[in-house]
């Protein structure tokens, strides 16, 4: 069955959206300092499905959450601030209700006239949101039907999550991919269905055990594979090398050999460092130097220093891989970007991406996070997703039930 899409929603509704309220389950779970949003993106990359919704003269529900306040109202996880930032992005007012299906949801979304937006407080708020007992979980889902006669599901960061809002919502009423989720779903499509070649992933991050399904699943499809960040020290050490006080995975060593000896089976590079920033220790303003990757430990730091930036000879070859590349999927930083002293690589691999004569993906999360802390503009990519862990899930193979729920099968 194909994925239903919002052109298909007036149909499935028997006529057109004027006068009829539409939940639309967004991703807004942006960082907030000081309640104050440091990086819009998602609540940027929301707008086209809601303005197509506005322009059809829908009453316009918008519902996400915004971090783990734990099942119960915490004002620091307030959408309050996102529901401001959207009303200046949309250019019209956009009601705000103090809680999530109480009676101030209901009259924010009783007051709605066509075309008018309403968002309501954190869905996290409740602890049906995210309830592994399929009851609760239910539950809370029709309460929040009750406010819609139809879902537009455009969260693409949460669709591999069975949560109420995600998949049983989209089980009671109507229910459409949006215009973002629709957009992502295109691009992962063309990184796993004959991409162009060659074909480099790169991937960095903190965490070799993150990424183990993606790295498994791509191995057989990729040309090249690039590895930076955290979890680069885990591949050096599976070679003998000694990472200091590096950040180290002992149980995944194993596992890493063995992608290296499929790897070279099947004809694939992964791309490992030549050298790293080295530091005394994890601060802004830490003593660093830059080291070969097979004598991290022969600095003045010893076995103490630790890594927190792929090195400048690595930076470059990696920059020169991923121009050489017709289509790229980056996902994971390649060292301590918010520290300005170890954002060097992370940089440098951005830049790269930006002159990709092809397809260049940045795979969300603290990818996107960091380009955007850098200074590039979003234009400037290919694509930057907004679901990390549901673009690698994807990339994986698995299952994602906040897509199947809407007629998807991958």
């Amino acid at each position: 069955m194909a994925l239903r899409t919002l052109d298909t929603l007036a149909a499935r509704l028997g006529g057109p959206l004027a006068g009829t309220r539409v939940i639309v389950r967004c991703d807004l779970n942006v960082p907030l300092q000081d309640g104050r949003i440091t990086d819009d993106g998602r609540v940027r990359a929301s707008l086209p499905t809601l303005n197509a919704l506005i322009h059809q003269g829908a009453r316009v529900v918008v519902c996400s959450h915004l971090g783990r306040p734990d099942g119960a109202p915490d004002p620091a996880y307030s959408l309050a601030p996102v529901a401001q930032r959207l009303s200046e992005l949309l250019g019209k007012p956009v009601a705000f209700a103090r809680d999530t299906v109480g009676p101030s949801a209901r009259d924010a979304v009783a007051a709605l006239g066509d075309g008018d937006v309403a968002v309501i407080e954190n869905l996290r708020f409740d602890a049906g949101e995210t309830a592994k007992d399929d009851a609760q979980r239910r539950a809370f889902a029709h309460k929040l039907a009750a406010l819609g006669d139809a879902l537009v599901s455009d969260g693409f960061g949460v669709v591999h999550r069975k949560q109420a809002s995600v998949y049983d919502l989209a089980e009671i009423l109507p229910s459409v991919a949006g215009l973002l989720i629709a957009k992502e779903l295109e691009v992962l499509d063309r990184l796993t269905e004959n991409p162009q070649r060659p074909y480099t992933v790169v991937l960095g991050g903190s965490k070799v055990s993150d990424k183990l399904g993606v790295i498994a699943h791509l191995l057989p499809r990729v040309d090249k594979l690039l590895v930076g960040g955290g979890m680069m020290f885990t591949f050096l050490a599976a070679q003998g090398h000694p990472v200091g006080a590096s950040l180290l995975e002992e149980d995944q060593l194993d596992t890493v050999r063995g992608y290296l000896a499929t790897a070279k089976d099947k004809g694939v590079e992964i791309v490992l460092p030549v050298d790293a920033v080295v530091a005394a220790s994890f601060s802004a303003d830490a003593d660093h130097v830059v080291a070969d990757a097979d004598a991290l430990e022969d600095t003045a730091f010893g076995a103490s220093g630790l890594g927190l930036d792929i090195g400048p000879r690595t930076a470059e070859a990696f920059a020169n891989e991923i121009r050489s590349s017709a289509t790229v999927f980056w996902n994971g930083p390649m060292g301590v970007f918010e520290m300005p002293a170890f954002a060097a690589g992370t940089k440098t691999v951005a830049q790269a991406l930006t002159e990709v004569d092809g397809l260049s993906v940045v795979g969300g999360g603290d990818s996107a996070a960091a380009v955007r802390q850098l200074g590039f503009s979003d234009d400037r990519f290919g694509h930057i997703s907004t679901g990390g862990g549901a673009s690698l899930e994807f990339l994986e193979g698995k299952r994602l039930p906040g897509l199947e729920v809407l007629g998807w099968a991958q």
